[in-house]
């Protein structure tokens, strides 16, 4: 853990505010960070821009404007964060080129670890990062780590911890400084709050070396949870998506 924490890091992230979802806590303790999202964080539909008054490009404005808030309250530069502004939703579909982005990002900024989103089923930008992440990695023979984000239960959602995959996770305890600081990074994020209600701010955050996925493969048994949403798309359309990828990497 001491090491990830002191060595150049990568943050590799599907929208803004995952980010401080997984890491906000322990952001401040990275020596050398660097975040990468790989979408805007607006869908293309206009449906969330829309319920906040606005047209998509002026929300994905909104979103990368409160990502500089939070970044500015844990103390690490905006300039230090990037986006490759894939459309929200539509990063399984441009899994290639997401790959290619991902490794150009990677030799460019050189980091000793990258930390990325789990392979869970949560949401498609997640699993296409993950699965760029873990190419890009392998290419480039960075090292790959994992923060956690939410995945499908009986009961909902679970949020804070993985899936088990053969990896146990390091434990990165907050004080009660750290977790203030990562409410007030995650309120700055107005357009997401009925989301981000969702996640309570815990004692702990949790990283892990990332295990070796199939992404051609469920990650877990039933339904997902993005499924749940009545996007265009499933789990089967995205494993079917991530082997033409990893057939073409």
């Amino acid at each position: 853990m001491a090491e990830w924490l002191a060595r150049r890091v990568l943050i590799l992230a599907a929208h803004p505010d995952d980010e401080t979802i997984g890491l906000g806590g322990s952001l401040p303790r990275f020596a050398d960070p660097y975040i990468l999202h790989v979408t805007d964080g607006a869908p293309r539909d206009g449906a969330d821009a829309a319920a906040h008054g606005l047209g998509v490009a002026e929300y994905a404005a909104a979103r990368r404007a409160e990502l500089a808030a939070a970044l500015r309250i844990a103390g690490v530069d905006p300039a230090r964060a990037d986006c490759l502004g894939v459309p929200d939703q539509e990063a399984a579909e441009r899994l290639p080129e997401v790959i290619g982005a991902v490794e150009r990002a990677i030799r460019a900024i050189r980091p000793a670890v990258v930390i990325t989103h789990p392979y869970e089923g949560g949401h498609p930008d997640h699993d296409a990062t993950a699965l760029a992440a873990a190419v890009a990695c392998r290419r480039t023979s960075v090292e790959l780590v994992e923060m956690t984000s939410y995945h499908a239960v009986p009961e909902g959602i679970a949020v804070g911890r993985f899936i088990p995959a053969g990896t146990r996770p390091v434990i990165l305890p907050l004080a009660a400084a750290a977790r203030e600081r990562k409410r007030r990074m995650l309120a700055a994020f107005a357009t997401q709050a009925s989301t981000l209600a969702q996640f309570p701010v815990s004692a702990e955050e949790w990283l892990r070396p990332a295990p070796a996925y199939d992404f051609t493969q469920p990650p877990h048994a039933g339904r997902l949870f993005y499924e749940g949403f009545g996007w265009r798309m499933t789990g089967a359309r995205f494993r079917a998506l991530a082997g033409e990828a990893l057939a073409w990497a």
